[in-house]
């Protein structure tokens, strides 16, 4: 597995990897250190992916191991970083900590064939590509997502296939049923209805 040289940055989501695969994976790919931006990193599920071990054993294969959810994290510590209880990406994005915690991520980019480590193994279901990605973005820097197959896929490709869901959303939004067209039992629908 080669990476495309033109990429300045990837991203993998550890999932349920025994941790074997995931140190290949990033071999693979020529990292030499792994950001986690994870808000808690650590797992009880998988205790290989709990910073101090993941720490050690990346290490041990001459790997960098930094944590950066305390600002680049999913879960904001802080409430008003929350809308309905939601983490607002939007707002987040704004933050002051936020902006550093990109900055240290391009000065990290400078020194190391760096990977963002969190834990969802899709991009699309993760802040490291839907805030911080698109944030890396925004600087010029390109990205790629180290997906489950150990391919890698463009942050443009997935850019592209999260606007085509969007659209495909919007659609059936507007033209699915609603329950105000169901039928009573015993009724036609109006469409049936000779004229």
């Amino acid at each position: 597995m080669t990476t495309p040289p033109d990429l300045d940055l990837l991203t993998i989501g550890h999932s349920n990897l025994p941790a074997d695969q995931f140190l290949a994976r990033l071999k693979a790919h020529g990292v030499t250190a792994i950001a986690d931006v994870r808000s808690v990193p650590f797992s009880r599920r998988f205790p290989w992916f709990s910073n101090r071990t993941l720490s050690e054993r990346l290490q041990s294969k001459g790997i960098a191991y930094v944590t950066m959810g305390d600002t680049l994290g999913g879960r904001p510590a802080n409430r008003a970083l929350y809308c309905d209880g939601i983490a607002d990406y939007e707002a987040m994005a704004s933050a002051a900590d936020f902006h550093a915690g990109i900055d240290r991520v391009m000065a990290e980019m400078i020194r190391h064939r760096l990977c963002l480590m969190c834990a969802e193994r899709e991009p699309l279901d993760c802040h490291r590509c839907l805030l911080v990605g698109r944030a890396i973005t925004s600087r010029g820097c390109s990205i790629g997502h180290i997906l489950g197959d150990g391919s890698i896929e463009p942050h443009s490709a997935t850019e592209r296939e999260l606007r085509l869901a969007e659209a495909y959303r919007h659609r059936a939004h507007r033209i699915a049923a609603r329950l105000s067209d169901r039928v009573r039992p015993g009724r036609m629908p109006k469409a049936f209805m000779s004229s």
